[in-house]
């Protein structure tokens, strides 16, 4: 939908678990499209929120508190501060970074629950679930683990077969063993009462919503259509002391918490809630965000989350009446990994040790360097793959080669031949009028690209106008006509400092770190932006440096990756993670 009907954007990405480190899959389907987004935004001055945080209750997490011994507040507390760290290195920026342990969150999520229960939208049954007689307790889908009743293979969780994707009832799964510290017992199937959420009840509406967005990705329409045609009531409790109670003072209610996949998504509203006490001193500013028709409602996501944003998240919030619905979510595939002695794509697993988390590669490359690869290689309609070796002949050959070589030359001629000053264009001919005409078409072509969601074509039309601008610089060869005509070459370079200050202001939502290097060197300043908007601030790439504006001392924007120092870090990898 056109987002001129919008005064104002709020912008989600999925919630990551706090359960371990995130890595650079997550970064390429979630986060960096959101921010680059978000930035792009804010630079055109309007209305923007980006929220976010951590996915802080579920199951792993409590296995992963046995397994160390630990509390499962030790392991939320440890793993949303080195990651909130990451993302913040990574120059992801969120306007908050929230919890969902907060107690401002358990408030949101069963207000959720009251109004969907009060309302008849979510009703009891008895469920047989497993349960350890050694333990005493019930025990959580990931508690239990057996052989696969589909490709037979060791190691299935009690509803789903990690190594052949498939999905079954926990009585289907054969030879179940529990699967937490000091108990392997065999566990028997009990009844235990537990509330579900009615989403037969709102088919319909949801078929008519998504019916409204026929531009929505195909993987995305795909995947929720699936799920709409074939509606069930879900279960929205567990067995469990982890996670937020259930808003009921009843026995059945007793020992049983909201179920991780209800609250999860809640967490968006309850940061926006946070944001609007933090910055606003006022716990009602989150509204306008969320029940103002004239807010636009973005997910970014991976799509093994489309589900859940395209279909249960929004049934949610029409169960609660006043919730304005997405206007898009946008859904990318996977990252792989190729692995360098097969030359084959894997995908990324902590068992095989190929995950190249945020942490381990921000200790290595500048955040613009890793940037640069997951938005050009973003899996947005199909698989990527990262190939270390593509990586450096990438960044090396387009964002070196191209943009920040040019930058480089243009404005190191320009300061050692003119005074550090822009020089005075004398008779434009046509090759410079039609350089100068290709910035306000290169940008609108490129804000084109980001409004449609399509990040890599965005990023393929800036380094296009990088690449035009090389064949001119070529065509006029200054650093020949500095000998016999210094009104060409003066000429030659006003041209050249008109693109480099375009290209500054194109490369912002990008690489925001090169950008502000280049805007230092330029003397100029990039618009910020944020939720209370401002001024146009990416249409000022359009507008001409005069002539006679100081410039800096230049300074190389994006360093070379050293080939031999590539194969050292894969390899350092591959030996740290244990692959």
């Amino acid at each position: 939908m056109s987002s001129s009907k919008f005064t104002r954007t709020l912008v989600t990405s999925a919630l990551p678990y706090a359960n371990g480190h995130i890595h650079l899959g997550h970064i390429a389907g979630a986060y960096l499209p959101a921010d680059i987004y978000t930035r792009y935004k804010r630079q055109r001055g309007e209305a923007v929120l980006y929220v976010g945080g951590s996915d802080e209750y579920g199951v792993p997490i409590t296995l992963s508190a046995l397994k160390e011994g630990i509390s499962p507040q030790d392991v939320i507390d440890r793993y949303h501060t080195a990651n909130k760290a990451a993302f913040e290195t990574l120059g992801i920026s969120y306007d908050i970074y929230g919890r969902t342990s907060w107690d401002l969150h358990a408030d949101t999520t069963q207000k959720f629950f009251t109004k969907l229960y009060d309302d008849g939208d979510i009703h009891q049954e008895d469920m047989e679930l497993w349960y350890s007689e050694a333990s005493d307790r019930f025990l959580p889908d990931r508690y239990v683990t057996g052989t696969c009743p589909k490709c037979e293979k060791e190691g299935a969780n009690a509803d789903e077969c990690e190594k052949c994707g498939a999905q079954y009832s926990p009585h289907d799964l054969v030879s179940p063993k529990a699967a937490i510290p000091g108990d392997d017992s065999s566990p028997i199937l009990k009844k235990s009462r537990h509330w579900f959420l009615d989403l037969p009840k709102f088919q319909a509406n949801l078929k008519t919503w998504l019916d409204t967005h026929p531009e929505w990705r195909a993987n995305v329409k795909g995947i929720a259509y699936s799920w709409v045609d074939d509606l069930r009531s879900r279960c929205i409790t567990r067995d469990t002391d982890w996670g937020v109670p259930i808003p009921l003072d009843t026995p059945e209610a007793a020992g049983k918490k909201i179920y991780v996949w209800f609250d999860a998504p809640i967490g968006y509203v309850t940061n926006t809630r946070q944001w609007g006490i933090d910055v606003k001193g006022d716990d009602t500013a989150w509204e306008s965000w969320w029940k103002e028709e004239d807010t636009r409602l973005l997910h970014f996501i991976g799509k093994d989350n489309v589900p859940f944003h395209a279909v249960i998240f929004p049934a949610m919030l029409q169960g609660q009446g006043d919730f304005i619905a997405a206007d898009t979510v946008v859904g990318n595939e996977y990252l792989n990994v190729v692995n360098r002695k097969t030359g084959k794509a894997e995908k990324a697993s902590k068992s095989k040790g190929n995950m190249i988390t945020v942490q381990w590669a921000l200790e290595h490359f500048a955040p613009d360097v890793l940037r640069y690869y997951l938005c050009a290689n973003a899996p947005e309609s199909k698989d990527a793959d990262f190939d270390w070796d593509e990586f450096m002949l990438r960044y090396n050959g387009e964002l070196c080669d191209v943009v920040g070589n040019f930058a480089h030359r243009s404005l190191t001629m320009t300061v050692k031949n003119f005074d550090g000053q822009v020089p005075e264009p004398i008779n434009l001919d046509e090759e410079d009028k039609a350089m100068l005409a290709a910035i306000p078409a290169g940008l609108d072509a490129i804000a084109e690209s980001l409004e449609d969601f399509r990040f890599r074509q965005a990023l393929e039309r800036f380094i296009d106008l990088g690449r035009k601008a090389n064949v001119y610089f070529d065509s006029r060869a200054p650093w020949v006509t500095r000998k016999t005509d210094m009104e060409r070459t003066g000429t030659t370079l006003y041209v050249c400092c008109q693109v480099v200050h375009a290209l500054c202001h194109a490369m912002a939502p990008f690489m925001p770190d090169g950008a502000n290097k280049l805007a230092g060197i330029l003397n100029v300043t990039l618009a910020q932006g944020g939720p209370d908007g401002g001024e146009d601030g990416w249409n000022v790439g359009k507008e001409l440096l005069p002539a006679g504006a100081t410039l800096n001392k230049p300074q190389v924007l994006f360093p070379k990756i050293d080939k031999d120092e590539l194969a050292r870090l894969a390899e350092l990898h591959k030996e740290e993670e244990g692959q």
